[in-house]
């Protein structure tokens, strides 16, 4: 009997080191420099990327662009759990006033960022207008996973300042909302520019209903987990277990029940963690489920950045100066602008203004899009907008995770 070598070395298990390497760096390395809140996620992606260059029989993981459900499946996950643990943090929905900025966000800021990315990408990206149109829904959500950093603390804690509240509720509504023109990009794509033959459906179904089922969505599994968190049986209620196990559960439920019903099922969650918060409000289980939460989220953040870092040298083999220029262009110039538009008039200070408006952190949101409308239909510019995508990605991470701390700071100088 022939025994094997006694080092074997099995590249299953050397990624598995290799991932733990990288994430413990990427989270130690810059607490050597500051003694901020770590800008773990662009380093993440980076370390991920000079892995799959320099460490020999690291294996390949699936190119997003031929295989994209795993890579759906896994940020769909992590979406999800973030855009539930964004409704958990709000604490206070009143007053109403307080949610203007938002609504501004979500009903001009995003529009025009859709618009303008969608004219970039016919202007200069070379794309057709299925795929610019595309390109504009996947780029223009805050991300919830992401945009943690500029978020409200987890709950109970309070002070939530308006510039948190407002990346918070804009964060863990939007992804839900851009959906509908990620449907429009597919609509074009299979029936052409003719508004006449699609527009009403496009309207009714995918903008309307949808939204509709998922907001009722969200606030009946509010409702009905809460009653089975708290309510009953009386003496003995599951909340007091402190398990975020069912809780977790409830999330799942909800999503695939929205999802079945043809709600958008990342409005029903986000809507679930508004209404749960809102049941026992005191109650300590509410920070607990907070924190099992992120710990999830997390750690699936944190496999996606390494793997996403992994496939950047494939992906950006086909990187024009075109797409860096859209890209550029879209974080310093379109988000800041729509914001800033969006939010002129409202009562926020200018300082307060100027963050909101810049700190549209692009991530997590952004694959799961992309992998959504990639496993339902063929794209001419498929290759192109992965490129695109991943490079906003990566300069997002870096631009927004490195001054996030110093703008947090200043607005607490206010």
């Amino acid at each position: 009997m022939q025994h094997e070598p006694f080092f074997a070395f099995s590249s299953y298990h050397l990624t598995l080191a290799v991932v733990g390497i990288i994430v413990i760096l990427a989270r130690w390395l810059p607490r050597l420099l500051s003694d901020r809140e770590p800008a773990a996620a662009p380093l993440m992606i980076l370390f991920g990327a000079l892995a799959a260059l320099l460490v020999p029989n690291l294996p390949s993981l699936p190119d997003p662009r031929q295989q994209p459900l795993p890579w759906e499946l896994v940020s769909e996950l992590t979406v999800i759990i973030a855009l539930f643990g964004a409704g958990m943090r709000i604490d206070m929905l009143r007053p109403w006033q307080r949610w203007i900025p938002t609504l501004r966000m979500l009903g001009i800021a995003m529009p025009l960022t859709i618009l303008s990315v969608s004219l970039l990408g016919v202007w200069f990206g070379g794309l057709t207008v299925a795929g610019a149109v595309l390109l504009g829904a996947v780029l223009a959500p805050t991300d919830p996973v992401l945009a943690a950093d500029v978020q409200v603390g987890p709950p109970q804690e309070g002070a939530e300042h308006p510039v948190r509240f407002t990346l918070t509720t804009e964060a863990g509504l939007n992804d839900g909302l851009a959906f509908p023109f990620v449907y429009l990009g597919l609509i074009i794509a299979a029936q052409g520019l003719n508004p006449e033959t699609w527009a009403l459906d496009w309207l009714l179904r995918d903008v309307l209903y949808r939204i509709v089922v998922g907001g009722l969505m969200g606030w009946v599994g509010g409702k009905a987990l809460g009653y089975v968190l708290f309510t009953v049986p009386k003496d003995s209620v599951l909340a007091e277990t402190g398990s975020g196990v069912i809780a977790f559960a409830g999330v799942l439920l909800c999503y695939g029940s929205t999802e079945l019903v043809e709600g958008y099922g990342f409005i029903s969650v986000a809507i679930l963690g508004l209404t749960l918060r809102r049941i026992e409000k005191d109650h300590h289980f509410h920070r607990r489920l907070h924190d099992f939460s992120e710990s999830i989220e997390h750690a699936l953040t944190a496999l996606l950045l390494v793997a996403l870092g992994s496939v950047l040298p494939v992906l950006f083999a086909d990187l024009s100066w075109s797409h860096v220029f859209i890209a550029l262009m879209l974080i310093l110039v379109i988000r800041p602008l729509s914001g800033w538009l969006g939010l002129l008039g409202s009562d926020m200070a200018r300082r307060d203004r100027g963050v909101v408006a810049v700190y549209g952190v692009r991530g997590i949101g952004s694959i799961y899009y992309l992998c959504y409308a990639g496993s339902h239909m063929e794209f001419a510019n498929e290759v192109q907008l992965w490129s695109l995508v991943a490079l906003v990605i990566l300069l997002s991470t870096i631009l927004h995770g490195f001054s996030v701390g110093w703008a947090m700071e200043r607005l607490k100088e206010e």
